[in-house]
C-alpha cells in the first residue's frame, strides 16, 4: 500500500466550517485561520494508504470527509483492522502518543478529504492552543477506552455478543438512516468484522446470514443495514 501523492483541493477552506469539530471547537476564528493556513489539502481514493505502520510520522491529518480503516499488521503478517474512524477526527497522531513512527497503517474506506499538516508543528499547536490540546488528548482517550472495550470484550463476550457489539459501535458512530433501517454509512466486508471481533470470516457470514433470516440486518457487498438494532442490543448483552 503506497500514499499517494498530496493533492490541494481547497484554495481557501473557510475556519466556519470547522468551529464545531475537535480540535477546534474551543478555538476562536482568528486562531483556526492560522492553523487552517499552514494546511495542506488531499484527497484520497477508497482503499488507499494514507500512511503506513513503522514510517516515520512525518505528518497527521484531519478527516473532513470519509472513512478510515486502523490497521495494524500481527506477527504472521496478517493484516488486522483496529477500529475505524469517522470525519471530524484526527488521524496520525503519533507524537500524541509519544511515538516518532506510525503505530498503525491507516486505510481509506471510501473517498475521503483530508487536510494535513507537518508533524513539526504539532509541539507549537499543542502549546499555542490550549483547546487544541485538550480536545485532542480527548480524542485519544476515547480511542483508548474503545480499544480497551474490544479486549474486555473478547475475553469475556461470546462471538455473537462480539458481532453484535462491533455492528452497534459502527451504526452509533457512522451510522445514517435509510428506508429499512441504519446504515452503517462506509464498505465494510466481512471481512472486515471478522478482524474487528477476533473470529473467523465463517462465522461472521454465518450470523450475518442468520440474522438477516430473521429480519434483524441486511447485507450486501460491503453493505450492512440494521433493521432491528434492538434486537442486536439483546444479542450484545445475553
Amino acid at each position: 500500500m503506497n500514499s499517494p501523492p498530496a493533492r490541494k483541493i481547497f484554495p481557501r477552506l473557510d475556519e466556519s466550517l470547522l468551529t464545531h469539530l475537535p480540535p477546534f471547537s474551543k478555538l476562536d476564528r482568528r486562531e483556526i485561520r492560522t492553523i487552517l493556513d499552514q494546511a495542506t489539502s488531499l484527497r484520497f481514493d477508497p482503499g488507499v494508504a494514507i500512511f503506513e505502520e513503522g514510517v516515520p510520522a512525518d505528518r497527521f491529518y484531519m478527516l473532513l470527509d470519509g472513512y478510515v480503516r486502523v490497521v495494524r499488521i500481527a506477527p504472521t503478517g496478517e493484516q488486522v483492522t483496529a477500529l475505524h474512524v469517522p470525519a471530524g477526527q484526527l488521524i496520525g497522531i503519533a507524537r500524541a502518543l509519544g511515538r516518532e513512527n506510525y503505530p498503525a497503517t491507516a486505510v481509506t474506506a471510501s473517498e475521503t478529504l483530508a487536510l494535513s499538516w507537518p508533524t513539526r508543528l504539532w509541539d507549537g499547536f499543542v502549546s499555542d492552543y490550549d483547546g487544541f490540546a485538550t480536545e485532542t488528548y480527548k480524542t485519544v482517550g476515547h480511542r483508548v477506552g474503545e480499544m480497551n472495550d474490544r479486549i474486555v470484550e473478547m475475553a469475556t463476550q461470546q462471538v455473537e455478543q462480539r458481532v453484535a457489539s462491533a455492528i452497534l459501535r459502527l451504526i452509533s458512530q457512522t451510522g445514517r438512516r435509510v428506508s429499512d433501517g441504519i446504515e452503517i454509512d462506509f464498505p465494510i466486508t466481512r471481512q472486515d468484522l471478522s478482524e474487528l471481533t477476533a473470529t473467523t470470516l465463517h462465522t461472521v457470514s454465518r450470523l450475518l446470514s442468520a440474522w438477516e433470516k430473521d429480519g434483524l440486518v441486511h447485507s450486501r457487498r460491503k453493505r450492512i443495514t440494521v433493521r432491528d438494532a434492538h434486537a442486536l442490543v439483546v444479542l450484545s448483552q445475553r
